[in-house]
């Protein structure tokens, strides 16, 4: 038997905008985020919901109408970019070129210094979705979800993501009792999309 899982990034933050790297560092939405999140609606009726513990995450669900029973997740929050939060890649390829080169080659087992690896991630989430009896929304992170699709598609992260995500969407997946993750829909508009 197997359930589905809808992935949910929360809306964009500063840091967002200025392409630093989030991680553990607890950011709130910006001005822009609040105002995009609250035009958000999720077409699943009856979905139980969970929601990684980090502010912006919460956040975006209390925008978007999730229930009071809504479950706070520390599995769905994001990779730990360790002493690369706040920093832009840009800068840490200006800064570090042959540690960047290195870490990037690495995929699934990239780790920032005292950060964790796309791989920890998965450990840490197969439990998660093993455990789900019911189909679920999961309010999360683009780290997270860009792992999920890993799980799902047996993409190494070494080379161009399989197929482009709009962060502005639901990805769904079918998830079975093992924790393994099948891709069912990717890029689902949010209802105020569908109503538009």
């Amino acid at each position: 038997m197997s359930v589905r899982i809808a992935f949910l990034r929360h809306g964009p933050t500063a840091w967002n905008d200025e392409g630093r790297l989030q991680g553990m560092t607890d950011v709130p939405l910006s001005p822009r985020g609040r105002a995009l999140v609250a035009t958000w609606r999720v077409p699943f009726q009856g979905w139980r919901w969970a929601c990684s513990p980090l502010a912006r995450a919460r956040e975006t669900a209390a925008l978007v109408g999730a229930p009071p029973s809504l479950t706070i997740e520390p599995a769905l929050r994001e990779m730990a970019y360790g002493r690369w939060e706040g920093q832009t890649l840009a800068d840490l390829r200006t800064r570090e070129p042959e540690v960047m080169r290195d870490a990037e080659t690495r995929g699934l087992d990239m780790a920032p210094p005292e950060g964790e690896s796309p791989r920890q991630v998965m450990d840490r989430l197969r439990p998660w979705i093993a455990a789900q009896g019911e189909n679920v929304v999961a309010v999360s992170h683009k780290g997270v979800i860009r792992v999920v699709l890993a799980m799902a598609t047996g993409w190494d992260m070494k080379s161009r993501q399989p197929v482009k995500l709009d962060w502005n969407r639901l990805h769904v997946f079918a998830a079975s009792t093992d924790g393994t993750l099948v891709v069912d829909s990717l890029n689902t508009p949010l209802q105020s999309e569908i109503a538009a």
